[in-house]
This record gives structure tokens, C-alpha cells and sequence, in this order.
């Protein structure tokens, strides 16, 4: 069962939701239809078509709810026309509609700041409870967010359909940042007891969703790619106790080979498009990173060349930092100090990346004043108790 919600939460949601725009309602009913499959699976057994017989109960659990409260849908429920829960009825085959759901998810009318915990619970069936808890809200701020998120998009009506295709190239970005989102937002996580048994994991299973149903989108599969990359080395990240261990330090022994392989294949299906975009600069520079696994060592120039790509077509504070840390690496600390003070966002006094690599680079430069003061608000600045005991040990060496 287990599996089976997995796998396909969102394709039920997304095809009971779609003609009525409500995706609580569906919700609610694909809920019923799970805990009736638990009572009746286990003696019954698993029907030929679980997902047939799921989205069979939770139609007629609608219609149920729709006649009682003398509901009237706009729209026929004709796509799939399920009528009984016999298990041995030939059920056709469930559409895909997850990506018209997403795409709901993403939707303009729906504010940024809900648009990936609604993806998160919607597609990948995720509780709000556990997305409060990775975002740092309330759980009950949470709950009341998404519900107001559906309520929006069932009273405004925003349809699950595909848009004509230089209209999906508009509301594409939206989709992928929202999966992005979830992935990013793992890595400010703590290691110890995070919500969900991995935020980035689900972030993976939804980028490989996408790359699925639009496999020829490059920047789709530059995402999907990024990920998994990334994810490749989360073995490596921490110690047994906890401890960070920074990317030049990893024991490459622990990265997933068969993650980082996939990812090199998106990567490469990606570039064989002929259109780069930021996604697939940041899985580049992944992939540079992880060819240390198999080279011995990373090719800086490529490398910098990649960062100045990056900042080229996506500038951002966290690229034009970790432009400058490569700066510093291969041109010396100097250079990497005045690409850093050639940052012109005011944030920067402020964000605890900028703040650890001018520490380092101010360590190097045998500043060692500065660097300790660097160190210090690096430190104040972070609440992952593993990166702070290792700056702590930085700024420690610094001053000996």
C-alpha cells in the first residue's frame, strides 16, 4: 500500500481533482478509498488494477458527497467512467495528469511562497505537518496556507490542462522552481530528525517526474540532473555523529554511483539540445565536482568557467559567491576577496556562505584578525550544530 500511494498519489489526486478544481474534495475522498483498500485488501486481495479500483471508490465516494449536498458539476466526470468497485472489472488504464497538477500548483494566481508545499502534499501525498516542520512555520499556519492555496484554486477555477507549448515555456520556470525549492530547502535542514525521511529524496522523485513527462526540455532534465547529482554525495555530507564534512573533503568511496550515473545521462540528454539554461549549469558544476569520484581531482578552469556561465544567465547571490570562492582557489585568496567585495546586494553582509568562504579566504590570505571575526558571525549566523562546530574548528586554527 505503501508503494502504491508512493507512486501514485498525485496521478489519482490529479485525475479525481481535474473537473471540479478541488483538490481538497479529492483529497478527502482519495483518503476514504486508501482506508478502504486497507480494510479489504488484505482478505480481498490486491486487484489487478490497484489504481483502477482506488480511483473507482474515491469517484463513487465523490458522487456520494456531491448528491447529498446537492452538488452540481459544470464539468461531466466522463474521462474515466468508473462505476463499481468490482475487482474484477476491466478498468482502463489512469491518465497521467501530474504535470497539469503541478502546473496547477505553480499556477500564477497562487502565491510563490505556497506553490512548493502545495506540490509537496498534492503530488507526492506529503503531510502538512511534516512540511510545516521543514519550512519552519507552525503547522497550523501551514494547514491554513494550503487551505486557502485549494479554496483559491477551486473559486477561481484554474483549469488541469496543458497549456499550447510557448505558454508551458512561460509557466515551466514556476514548476521547476517550486521542485527546486523542496530540494534547496533540505539542505538547511539539520541532519538529525528531519520531517520528512528526506525533503531532497522527494524533491529527486518529483524532478524525474517531470523529466518523464517532458523529456525533451532541457532545462527539465538539467533539474532532474542537479538533483541527482547532489543527492549522490548526501552519504558523504556528515559524520556518523552528525558532523558536516565539506564538499572538498568528502570520502568520494561513499557517493552513489548509480545516482551520479543517472544524473551524467540526463545531463548529457540536456545538452544534446542545444539549449543551456541555468539548471543545467548547476548540474555541470555538479558534475565537475563528482567527476573527483573517478578523476582524482576536479578541473578548476572548468569549473570557473561554469560559475561565470551561471552568473551570466541566472544571477543570484549564492552563485556570485560561490563564483568567488573559485576565484580564490585557483587565481589566490586576493582575487577571491575582491570578487566577493564586488558583490553589490546589501544581503551579503548577512549570508552565512559569503560570510564562511571570506573566512577562509581571509584565513589563507593570513588575515588571520579578520578571518576569526569572519568566522565568528559565520558562526552566528548558522543553525546546523554540525556546521558550526566545523567553523568552529576553522576559526580555531586560524588563530593559533
Amino acid at each position: 500500500m505503501a508503494q502504491v500511494t508512493r507512486d501514485s498519489y498525485g496521478r489519482l489526486l490529479a485525475v479525481l481533482a481535474a473537473p471540479t478544481r478541488d483538490i481538497a474534495a479529492a483529497e478527502d475522498a482519495l483518503a476514504d478509498a486508501l482506508e478502504r483498500a486497507l480494510a479489504r485488501w488484505p482478505d480481498d486481495g490486491i486487484p489487478v488494477n490497484p489504481e483502477g479500483w482506488l480511483v473507482t471508490v474515491a469517484r463513487n465516494r465523490l458522487r456520494d458527497v456531491w448528491k447529498s449536498s446537492g452538488y452540481r458539476m459544470s464539468d461531466p466526470l466522463d474521462e474515466i467512467n468508473y462505476v463499481a468497485t468490482s475487482l474484477e472489472d476491466d478498468m482502463p488504464a489512469i491518465p497521467d495528469r501530474r504535470l497539469e497538477l503541478m502546473l496547477v500548483c505553480a499556477h500564477p494566481a497562487i502565491a510563490p511562497n505556497i506553490r512548493t508545499p502545495l506540490m509537496l502534499q498534492s503530488v507526492l501525498g506529503v503531510e502538512a505537518a511534516a512540511i510545516a516542520t521543514a519550512f519552519a512555520v507552525e503547522p497550523s499556519a501551514m494547514a491554513q496556507r494550503l487551505v486557502r492555496a485549494k479554496k483559491r484554486i477551486r473559486d477561481a477555477g484554474i483549469p488541469f490542462v496543458l497549456p499550447e507549448r510557448h505558454n508551458l515555456a512561460e509557466r515551466l520556470p514556476a514548476v521547476l522552481e517550486a521542485v527546486y525549492g523542496a530540494y534547496a530547502i533540505d539542505w538547511q535542514l539539520a541532519p538529525q530528525g528531519a520531517p520528512v525521511e528526506s525533503l531532497s529524496a522527494e524533491a529527486l522523485h518529483l524532478a524525474l517526474v517531470l523529466a518523464e513527462l517532458l523529456p525533451d526540455e532541457p532545462e527539465v532534465l538539467g533539474l532532474a540532473a542537479l538533483v541527482c547529482l547532489s543527492e549522490a554525495r548526501r552519504p558523504a555530507r556528515r559524520t556518523a555523529d552528525g558532523g558536516f564534512v565539506p564538499l572538498g573533503e568528502q570520502d568520494t568511496k561513499l557517493w552513489d554511483e548509480v545516482l551520479i550515473a543517472r544524473g551524467e545521462a540526463l545531463l548529457r540528454r540536456a545538452h544534446d539540445q542545444g539549449r543551456p539554461g541555468r539548471f543545467q549549469y548547476e548540474a555541470a558544476i555538479q558534475s565537475a565536482h563528482c567527476a573527483r569520484a573517478t578523476q582524482g581531482k576536479v578541473d578548476l578552469s572548468a569549473l570557473q568557467r561554469l560559475h561565470r556561465a551561471l552568473l551570466r544567465a541566472a544571477p543570484s547571490l549564492g552563485a556570485a559567491v560561490a563564483s568567488a570562492a573559485v576565484d580564490g582557489e585557483i587565481d589566490g585568496p586576493d582575487a577571491g576577496l575582491r570578487a566577493l567585495d564586488a558583490i553589490t546586494d546589501p544581503a551579503v553582509e548577512r549570508f552565512q556562505p559569503a560570510l564562511t568562504t571570506r573566512a577562509h579566504l581571509l584565513a589563507e590570505a593570513g588575515r588571520h584578525a579578520e578571518a576569526a571575526d569572519a568566522y565568528r558571525l559565520a558562526i552566528e549566523l548558522t543553525d546546523d550544530a554540525g556546521v558550526a562546530e566545523y567553523l568552529l574548528r576553522c576559526l580555531r586554527s586560524s588563530t593559533c
